[in-house]
Formats: C-alpha cells, sequence, structure tokens
C-alpha cells in the first residue's frame, strides 16, 4: 500500500513559482500512475496533471498547461509539480494522488495525500 505526503505549498505573488513535492511510501511506487488534484474553497476538486508510472507519458489540464510540469523520480519515490506563473486563481489545496495501474489517466485515482495549500496573491 503507498502512502502519500505533500510538502511544498505557500505564499506566494502571481507570477510567481513552486515546486509541490509528493513522497510515497511502499514498494509499488513504480507501478503506480501519479496525479496531482487541487480544490479551491466553495468548488468542487479538479484534475491538475498526471503522470504515467515510467514518466513516459503526461497529461494536463488546459488551464495549467504550458506553467506547469510533473514529473517523477522513481529512485526516490517521489513526483512534483513544479508551477510557474502562477495565478490567484490557482489558489487551492494541492492533492497528490496514485492509481491502481502503470497508465496515464485523468480519473479512477485510488489513494490520495492530505493536501498542501497553495495561495497566490495578486
Amino acid at each position: 500500500q503507498v502512502q502519500l505526503v505533500e510538502s511544498g505549498g505557500g505564499l506566494v505573488q502571481a507570477g510567481g513559482s513552486l515546486r509541490l513535492s509528493c513522497a510515497a511510501s511502499g514498494r509499488t511506487f513504480r507501478t503506480n500512475a501519479m496525479g496531482w488534484f487541487r480544490q479551491a474553497p466553495g468548488k468542487e476538486r479538479e484534475f491538475v496533471a498526471a503522470i504515467s508510472a515510467s514518466g513516459g507519458s503526461t497529461v494536463y489540464a488546459d488551464s495549467v498547461k504550458g506553467r506547469f510540469t510533473i514529473s517523477r523520480d522513481n529512485a526516490k519515490n517521489t513526483v512534483y509539480l513544479q508551477m510557474n506563473s502562477l495565478k490567484p486563481e490557482d489558489t487551492a489545496v494541492y492533492y497528490c494522488a496514485a492509481r491502481n495501474s502503470p497508465f496515464v489517466a485523468t480519473t479512477t485515482f485510488a489513494l490520495w495525500g492530505q493536501g498542501t495549500q497553495v495561495t497566490v496573491s495578486s
């Protein structure tokens, strides 16, 4: 069973950058596709980005394409979300998630972290 712990959130001005990390424990990390989601106050949780188990395939929400980059280091059991050109509308709690599959997708994530707050000031 994989356990996920996010870090790297914080307060940043619009136009700034943050890098989120998600440390995974468990022997099966390398076989899990991983993803990032976010939930803003009063809104439903939404997909942000995902990466296949090998790291060879990625997919992004249109709202972050060109600004965010998802990556993973299987040797460190960690997945990252590099966020550049941040906007106030990116403010949300960001969650790391794992799929019970090596293939990238935007849905059917089985395991979730506790989340990390990202606040972008204007």
